[in-house]
């Protein structure tokens, strides 16, 4: 089985979300079967930073599936979105 490269973005509520306290959060909701690869702040506008989490999951059907079930589970996020899968070779 294979792996893929999954980009996840996070949107906060509001501007004065905790952006350091939400990474640790994803930190620890991160599932055992999955590696978190990196987290990146993107300024969107007002004050506003989404949350870019990049993962590794194996290619199987439905693979950020339960990454994005955790990561929905998160106070102070808004909107969760997969933005970009990629097979890794």
């Amino acid at each position: 089985m294979g792996e893929v490269l999954a980009t996840i973005k996070l949107m906060p509520e509001s501007p004065d979300v905790d952006l350091n306290k939400v990474k640790a959060e994803i930190e620890n909701s991160i599932p055992e079967s999955t590696e978190l690869h990196k987290i990146e702040e993107e300024p969107v506008a007002f004050g506003l930073v989404a949350l870019i989490v990049t993962v590794i999951v194996g290619d199987a059907e439905g693979g950020t599936e339960e990454v994005e079930a955790n990561l929905a589970k998160l106070e102070d996020i808004g909107n969760i979105e997969v933005t970009d899968i990629r097979r890794l070779m």
